[in-house]
């Protein structure tokens, strides 16, 4: 390959995939991007970053900096939503070159005549960019450079500040290299910062034993709203199959007045486009998410891609299921869980085109007919990667906005082709990281790796699903400390609401799951109870809407604290306007101490510095002025949250 460029470009940082599929922003967050930019011989090189939005015509420029040994950087912020692009470019730059020439030989004592004179032929192109102001002091300085009686002025101009200011500014890219554009997907805010509230509609009834209504959920998006929360998800909310439905607990035998499981979406009153007739009508629906929206709280709705046996497409499209010899459909398995209720998609089948239409369809119908903006995919690991990389470029093409929370709990690299392929937030392994080394371990992989640029973590305690072993048999401080960690370290949450603000933790035998779960039975919730648990959930979702540091989940630091049962870490915002402080106890049962150590270097100060800790959970203040710091905390609040005022 010919290419008389000598200037290399190597290893940009970030990308994903090789830079085949796009990283992840939101609006106004900055980039920061370095790469090795090198030339051959002691020439003085120059590079910069370009970048431009995909509506753009022009590229922006930002220049980098050495940061030594031929690694550059610079950082660039992302304004709006939609695609961008940036590459690298780097050039030979001949203007800095000879003044970083004639630099040093007029320090070894040399006459730089010759120099000057190179001098003002460099000047005669780079003043044809310049302002009225500058070309003029340019021309000026041609004349001092070709004048031998100005020699000691040109020498004092060559090497000033002025002259290096001006050739950084209208740099001559002569023989500029250029790498291929990388990408960049950028969402809105509430990609990278949300508060999810989870209940079951059907148990949203006031008497105990009724069907819960849409108009039932009316009553209780106050209280959602006073506790924090800005996104209510709802299980899928369509028809339930009548065959092969589900009992309670899971059971293969239901009864008459058994519900089913709402996933085995689908029955004679119709399928994914359609709501179950005891929750309301579409009316009710609409009204619900419109109040919502008043109250500043967004409906997420599942998007669940299986079907009853009883499914208006089993009849209708009979080539999107896998027939066995014996004329019946093998239901859905996750060993060792079975779906007995559940028939799975067939994606190889070969009216596959039409199949995807229709769940592209079904998607668009919520968001157009309903103003849903926010979907929970259930299992989408289960289907192909390359279809939801289409589905989801599909809708944002038309819907920028609607974003998709990947509810996959399997294998991390499974996960992670899900995120690239477009996910914008995903379930993770939190539930059960519960040691402080593997809350470490964890948050170091997912905010200090490439992970930070594809996978956005959505921290959840719990979910229908999960019952984890550590809230079976807990009490308050164990759930207390569950959703602070969850809150505080991710800045996108969840919660399994009722179930766990009520401490209900009772298990089926062995299993991670839930005693009576709701999935397959109506619960009656006495919604008016406020305890300790709900206080302090709903004083720490207005910390996370009060203060930028938490509104994000990768700029975060982990403390030194001799004491493996207390977790300490450092959160602040990328300007660094919002800094954060919180020190967790694990141990549910007995008060903990230790000496936390201060981030002086990170935090710009050093020691001797005072600093105002406030915690925002009790509002109290203490002054510190040393790199360690005595904490204490006990189980009936096994946590601190401090602002940071230096």
């Amino acid at each position: 390959m010919r290419n008389q460029s000598r200037v290399v470009i190597e290893n940009i940082y970030p990308q994903v995939s090789g830079g085949t599929l796009p990283i992840k922003a939101v609006v106004d967050e900055i980039i920061p991007v370095h790469a090795d930019v090198l030339v051959d011989g002691h020439d003085v090189i120059a590079a910069s970053v370009l970048f431009k939005h995909e509506k753009a015509r022009n590229w922006q420029e930002v220049r980098m900096a050495p940061l030594g040994n031929d690694l550059w950087g610079a950082q660039f912020s992302v304004e709006k939503q939609g695609f961008y692009e940036y590459k690298i470019q780097g050039w030979m730059d001949h203007a800095l070159n000879w003044q970083h020439g004639i630099e040093r030989k007029i320090e070894d004592g040399q006459h730089v005549n010759s120099e000057l004179l190179e001098g003002a032929e460099i000047l005669e192109n780079i003043k044809k960019m310049a302002s009225k102001e500058d070309a003029s002091y340019f021309e000026q300085l041609q004349k001092d450079f070709r004048d031998e009686s100005a020699y000691e002025k040109a020498v004092h101009e060559a090497v000033s500040e002025k002259l290096h200011h001006l050739f950084t500014q209208y740099p001559v890219k002569k023989l500029a290299n250029e790498s291929e554009p990388l990408s960049i997907y950028v969402d809105r805010l509430k990609a990278r910062f949300s508060t999810w509230y989870e209940f079951f509609p059907r148990s949203a009834s006031k008497e105990e034993g009724q069907h819960g209504t849409f108009n039932d959920c009316l009553d209780l998006l106050p209280r959602v709203a006073k506790m924090g929360f800005d996104t209510l998800y709802f299980p899928p909310v369509h028809p339930i199959g009548e065959v092969n439905r589900k009992g309670k607990n899971n059971t293969t035998e239901a009864h008459s007045d058994d519900v089913g499981s709402c996933w085995g979406i689908g029955s004679k009153e119709g399928g994914h486009k359609s709501i179950h007739p005891d929750l309301g009508t579409e009316a009710d629906f609409k009204k619900l998410v419109s109040e919502a929206k008043k109250l500043g709280i967004e409906v997420a709705m599942d998007f669940a891609l299986q079907a009853a046996p009883d499914h208006p497409w089993v009849e209708e499209h009979p080539e999107w299921f896998k027939w066995r010899p014996d004329g019946t459909v093998q239901y859905a398995e996750n060993p060792p869980k079975k779906y007995q209720d559940i028939l799975p998609i067939y994606f190889e089948s070969k009216d596959w085109k039409n199949l995807w239409d229709e769940m592209l369809s079904t998607a668009l119908y919520w968001i157009e007919e309903f103003g849903i903006q926010v979907y929970r995919v259930d299992n989408p690991h289960t289907k192909p990667y390359y279809f939801w990389g289409w589905l989801i470029s599909e809708v944002k093409k038309k819907h920028p906005d609607v974003l998709f929370l990947s509810e996959a709990f399997t294998k991390p690299k499974v996960m992670h082709q899900l995120a690239k392929q477009g996910f914008t937030q995903s379930y993770t392994y939190f539930t059960w990281r519960n040691s402080k080394n593997e809350l470490i371990e964890y948050l170091t992989e997912l905010t200090q790796t490439d992970q930070q640029w594809f996978f956005r973590p959505n921290f959840w305690p719990n979910t229908p699903d999960i019952n984890p072993w550590a809230l079976q048999g807990s009490h308050e401080a164990t759930y207390l400390q569950k959703y602070f960690l969850a809150a505080t370290l991710s800045s996108n949450t969840g919660v399994y609401g009722p179930v766990f603000e009520y401490m209900q933790g009772a298990a089926l035998p062995g299993k991670e799951e839930y005693l009576d779960s709701e999935k397959f039975q109506i619960r009656h919730w006495d919604w008016g109870i406020e305890n300790k648990l709900t206080t302090l959930i709903t004083r720490i979702n207005e910390l996370r809407k009060d203060h930028k540091a938490l509104q994000q989940t990768n700029n975060i630091k982990f403390l030194t604290v001799e004491n493996d049962q207390l977790l300490a870490y450092y959160k602040y915002d990328q300007q660094l306007e919002s800094e954060v402080i919180a020190v967790v106890s694990l141990d549910p049962y007995y008060a903990q101490n230790g000496w936390v150590q201060l981030p002086l270097e990170d935090m710009g100060i050093s020691e001797g510095h005072q600093v105002k800790v406030s915690d925002l959970i009790t509002k109290s203040s203490y002054i510190w002025d040393k790199e360690w710091n005595f904490v204490e905390l006990h189980p009936a609040l096994p946590f601190h949250l401090f602002k940071i005022e230096k």
